[in-house]
């Protein structure tokens, strides 16, 4: 080899990374499996994670005290206790090697019927023990809790409602580090990031970050809602049928080629869909275990067995990386290598956190009074964290889609704000400009069906805080696309 020899970027990108995870390896402690606590303590899991009434889920526990009190509530405008089960025998279980990626494997401690008249929505366990523990040779009684949730589908799908709000159970998943691992290296238990991660374990839901905002907006405001998981979508296409309009609320970055699939023939189809979120579809994740696990290997794509033994398309790594071919673009209206983080990881921290208003005449405005160059949202930080954006071009002070990065050349682009890539991110990414400064971008375009996008994890802060234009913007998109 000579010796001004000098690898080509992906190799180098990809050599980086591997000389990155050997020192981890050999410079960390092996600590990434979890021990059982030795103070009081109660944990668990629902299985499966979306149910129909008529059906049952089965919770699955592990505790050092010998009883646990489950109380079941529907989460929404209000808390609305449904369910409680006293001194439910308790038992602790050991936490298996390999328990974030794998599994828990604990056995059912209870299986709850779901009654014909539960109505569809978000379901929180909370579990609460007490037990006797010794300090300094007096006995108090000890008091821990534990929380776990499942999703009740409609008993009849689209009867009560023609909008499903598909939760985002499998970002939740991903950013989980219970057990050892997550598919995240700055939480992560010995310093390295996961490639693979369970259902079967107690999960950090995410729905009080983002969806919670929605649904009680949603409640107060008459709107009706179906709910589902992100996993309804890969295996229970059929779902939908049923209605008008499907919602991604927050922050659902983690979607699988088979949720894709059928989603965009929904809207081949003439169904809409509206992306209230961002960061939306950023990663490819392939379903295992019948839906108990993710893979993804994102970064680390070289190391994914796909990488020279199957399709690249399926690569579990970015949707808009070039071997996949098969930009988030092409579903949402935009993606996160155009967009990037605004008031988050050192970008733009001092940022209006707005969107600056493009055309105020299209019928997303309608009612909102706004006028070309006005801003909105600011109050309550509706752009922030993280952000989808396009490629664009100007033209007589206007933004259009170029096209060239998958975004449809029908896309209006009706507001924007400024965003970017923290600097280490675009290190492995061998095709991005590190020093590009993209945007949120909200926008809408139809091919049979309409899809609206906001391009920002963070629109619902507008609803939480009762800002009138994002009410009312998100008003039109309801009542419009629900039809």
């Amino acid at each position: 080899m000579p010796a001004t020899y000098r690898p080509p970027a992906p190799v180098r990108a990809t050599l980086w990374l591997m000389f990155l995870v050997t020192c981890a390896t050999l410079e960390t402690p092996l600590n990434g499996d979890q021990l059982l606590p030795t103070a009081p303590y109660v944990a668990g899991y629902a299985n499966p994670l979306s149910v129909a009434p008529k059906e049952s889920v089965d919770i699955h526990l592990s505790t050092n005290a010998p009883y646990v009190h489950l109380v079941v509530e529907r989460i929404g405008r209000a808390n609305h206790q449904v369910y409680e089960q006293t001194n439910l025998s308790g038992k602790e279980h050991p936490i298996p090697d390999r328990a974030s990626s794998d599994g828990c494997q604990w056995p059912v401690a209870f299986s709850l019927p779901i009654p014909p008249d539960w109505q569809s929505g978000y379901y929180q366990v909370t579990l609460t023990t007490t037990a006797e523990r010794r300090e300094a040779d007096v006995e108090a009684a000890v008091t821990s809790t534990g929380k776990l949730f499942f999703v009740v589908r409609a008993a009849t799908p689209g009867k009560n409602s023609k909008i499903l709000l598909q939760l985002a159970t499998n970002t939740y998943n991903a950013y989980t580090n219970w057990g050892g691992h997550s598919l995240y290296s700055y939480h992560d238990r010995d310093g390295l990031q996961g490639h693979r991660v369970s259902f079967d374990r107690p999960l950090r839901s995410q729905f009080s970050n983002w969806e919670i905002h929605f649904v009680r907006w949603a409640e107060d405001n008459g709107f009706a809602l179906d709910y589902a998981v992100n996993s309804d979508l890969e295996f229970r296409p059929e779902l939908l049928d049923h209605y008008r309009l499907v919602l991604s609320i927050g922050h659902d970055e983690y979607w699988s080629s088979p949720m894709r699939d059928h989603l965009e023939k929904f809207i081949a189809g003439g169904g809409n869909v509206a992306f209230l979120s961002g960061n939306t579809c950023c990663w490819q994740v392939r379903s295992e275990a019948a839906g108990r696990a993710l893979t993804c290997w994102k970064q680390a794509y070289v190391l994914d067995p796909l990488f020279r033994t199957g399709d690249p398309h399926l690569l579990s790594t970015a949707w808009s990386h070039h071997l996949v071919e098969r930009p988030e673009n092409t579903l949402t209206g935009v993606g996160f290598l155009w967009g990037g983080y605004h008031r988050s990881h050192g970008q733009f921290m001092d940022g209006p956190a707005s969107y600056l208003v493009h055309r105020p005449d299209h019928w997303l405005f309608q009612g909102t009074g706004l006028k070309r160059g006005d801003r909105f949202g600011g109050q309550d930080t509706v752009v922030g964290y993280e952000c989808d954006g396009c490629e664009m071009k100007w033209e007589d002070g206007l933004p259009f889609p170029t096209g060239r990065d998958g975004t449809p050349k029908s896309f209006t682009i009706l507001g924007t704000c400024e965003a970017r890539w923290a600097p280490g991110d675009s290190l492995w990414y061998d095709r991005f400009p590190a020093d590009r400064i993209g945007a949120a971008v909200l926008g809408t375009y139809t091919q049979a069906g309409t899809v609206v996008t906001a391009g920002s994890t963070d629109w619902v802060h507008g609803l939480r805080g009762h800002d009138a234009v994002v009410e009312q913007i998100t008003r039109n998109i309801l009542q419009r696309l629900s039809k």
